[in-house]
Parts: structure tokens; sequence; C-alpha cells
């Protein structure tokens, strides 16, 4: 499996997001998966990377030129690819991924998600959308959709375009257990009465 893992680069957050980041490349490395990700080299990406190789597995970076030219990149990664831009990136992350997990970040790992659940919602993507709730990170995330669904911008429906996970032993199995997203999506896309 290809799992693309949407983190951060925070080296200023709480060291246990940076612990878990690492087993989670560990334990997709063990299971044989190739870890696809931002190619950064520090914090929760750094992390995650570390994990993977040092667990023996693939890690394939995607880094824009503008950080690659800052130094940003990962220098051990099985591949780095450059790209030109933040649009390119996310969509190299995506393409080709058998699921998505996004560990706590910020504003970037935030535009990913969305962007993720987004194409789900459209009948763009298929495969399952999972959040690592590190110390219940995504907790008020998971109540502000409930209320974006309450208030009807999305359909009930929606709430199972993604789940949270507490975790990371959890990930695979989840992953694993998660049919494909409905063949319908575009039917649902549109909030109805």
């Amino acid at each position: 499996m290809r799992i693309c893992v949407y983190c951060a680069s925070s080296q200023e957050c709480d060291p246990l997001h940076h612990e878990t980041a690492y087993r989670v490349g560990q334990l997709l490395a063990e299971a044989g998966c190739t870890v696809v990700y931002g190619g950064g080299s520090a914090g929760s990406m750094g992390a995650v990377a570390n994990g993977a190789l040092a667990a023996g597995g693939e890690v394939v970076g995607i880094l824009p030129r503008f950080m690659a030219d800052l130094e940003w990149g990962h220098p051990g990664l099985t591949r780095l690819e450059l790209v030109e831009d933040m649009r390119e990136r996310k969509h190299r992350l995506l393409t080709g991924s058998d699921a998505v997990i996004a560990l706590p970040g910020g504003c970037g790992t935030l535009e990913e998600l969305f962007e993720a659940i987004t194409l789900k919602r459209l009948g763009l993507y298929f495969n399952p959308i999972l959040l690592l709730d590190t110390q219940g990170f995504y907790r008020p995330l998971q109540t502000f959709m409930e209320q974006v669904i309450d208030q009807r911008f999305m359909n009930t429906e929606h709430l199972a375009m993604w789940q949270l996970v507490e975790q990371p032993e959890q990930l695979l199995p989840t992953i694993r257990a998660t049919p494909r997203w409905r063949e319908d999506a575009r039917e649902i896309a549109v909030v109805r009465r």
C-alpha cells in the first residue's frame, strides 16, 4: 500500500507528536507500506520519515523547489521528488495513494486534509482518510464538522468520509476495515432536503 501522510514541520510542539509520528512511520514500514509525505526533515515530517526509514521502509518525499532551495528537504529518503509549487505537491501526494493519514499539524496539514475530504465528497478520491487524534487534537474539528452538517452545509452521509483514531496501532486495521467510498458520491455531494 502507498500511504499519504500529512504532518507538520513544527519543532516547538509537544514532543509526543514527534514520537507518535516516528511510530506511525515505523508501523507503516513494518507492514510493507510506502510512505508518501511532504519531504521535510523537521518536526513530525522528519520523524515519520525517520521512523519508516529505520524500519527499512520506502519513503517518498514530495517537495516544492523553493523548499529545496531553503534546504528543508530530508536528505535520507528513498526518493525526493521536486515539484514546482504547493498545488502540484498536494496533487502528487494524493495521486495513487491507497489511504490518507493526517497527523496533528497547522494550516498546511489542515489544507491538505480538507482538500482530500473535498475530493472525496466530489467522487474524485475514494480511499480511507484517517485523522490521528493524538491528545484529542482533532476532537474540536470533529465537533465543528458535525456543526457544519447540522447547519446543512453538508449531508449526514459525509461524516463517514473520515475517521478519527487515537493510537498509531489502530491506523492500518482501520484502513483495512474501511470500505471504498460510495460510487454515488456525486449524487450526495450537493446538500438536499
